[in-house]
């Protein structure tokens, strides 16, 4: 058992899962600000933010209304602030990439390569939608693919990391990521420490099994030693169990709403803090202490919140 302290992060609303699929998802920027405090207040390190459409719902990428709920945020916790790189599925990388320059927060998330990103069946499971665009949405990733090239990712970490000190949650939804990790290592694009985000359970990517899990922490292992920090995320109902197995390995863990909407099996979460304040309890029963934003900041050498531009 690692002494390590584990960093709990919380994705707030993501841009996967749509209204009509729980009334508890944040949804408008006060509800946002108020889903991201009370995570944090329960023991979140880390907050990972998208914006979304306020009338509809819909993921949106537009720097004002990020600008409507991140002061509140950051006046309100000392929580680092993580800004998506990714954004909505149907963005452009420069709509993706406009809050994040605009903002210059200490951290955003970094897919680290183009995949499948398949959320079509999602569309099967629901019928009563609230808006038009919901099943369209969902259905449209089918035919579609998410993009991060290495030329993008490679701009992205110039624009965003040199030029502004942003940090990465370096986001691997696959073997060939940490791959495409250790290029950018190789040739000193990026530079140690840093965080990797292993995700299962997403179609198109790895799935939840636990032979995955482990054949994706000795790869990192063996590709990385000790130049960085762990963190695992699963989608839907192995949330729980993936990141209970991380922290007992001495690995981080993500939770939140954009990952799943249930904090049991059939119950809907009704809070972002309600999943913290679980997988906090999971890992102080494991003996272990969760870390605090000032020890996040030490590990993974961030700028600080005085630098965010708000």
């Amino acid at each position: 058992m690692a002494d390590k302290k584990v960093i709990i992060t919380c994705a707030i609303t993501g841009g996967i899962h749509t209204p009509s699929m729980s009334p508890y998802l944040p949804i408008t920027p006060d509800e946002i600000a108020a889903s991201a405090i009370e995570a944090a207040d329960a023991g979140a390190a880390i907050l990972h933010l998208h914006a979304r459409d306020p009338e509809n719902g819909a993921p949106a990428s537009d720097p004002d209304l990020f600008a409507q709920f991140l002061p509140k945020i950051n006046d309100a916790t000392d929580a680092v602030i993580n800004l998506t790189t990714g954004g909505g599925l149907t963005m452009t990388v420069e709509e993706r990439l406009a809050g994040p320059l605009r903002f210059k927060p200490e951290m955003c998330s970094l897919n680290m390569g183009s995949m499948n990103f398949a959320l079509h069946p999602l569309a099967e499971k629901k019928t009563d939608w609230k808006y038009d665009w919901e099943p369209a949405y969902l259905l449209g990733t089918k035919n579609g693919i998410f993009r991060n090239t290495f030329e993008d990712i490679e701009k992205i970490i110039e624009r965003l990391g040199k030029d502004h000190g942003t940090r990465f949650e370096h986001e691997c939804y696959d073997v060939g990521h940490l791959y495409n990790l250790a290029y950018f290592l190789d040739r000193k694009i990026i530079e140690p420490p840093f965080l990797i985000q292993t995700i299962f359970g997403v179609l198109g990517g790895m799935t939840a099994e636990w032979e995955n899990l482990n054949f994706m922490k000795e790869t990192a292992d063996r590709l990385f030693g000790d130049a960085f920090e762990w963190s695992v995320l699963a989608a839907g109902r192995n949330q729980m169990p993936f990141v209970t197995n991380a922290a007992s390995r001495g690995g981080h863990v993500r939770v939140g709403l954009e990952d799943s909407l249930y904090i049991s099996r059939g119950v809907l979460a009704q809070s972002n803090a309600q999943q913290v304040r679980k997988v906090r309890k999971i890992i102080e029963e494991l003996g272990l202490e969760i870390a605090k934003p000032n020890e996040v900041r030490q590990m993974l050498g961030l700028k600080g919140a005085d630098l965010i531009d708000l």
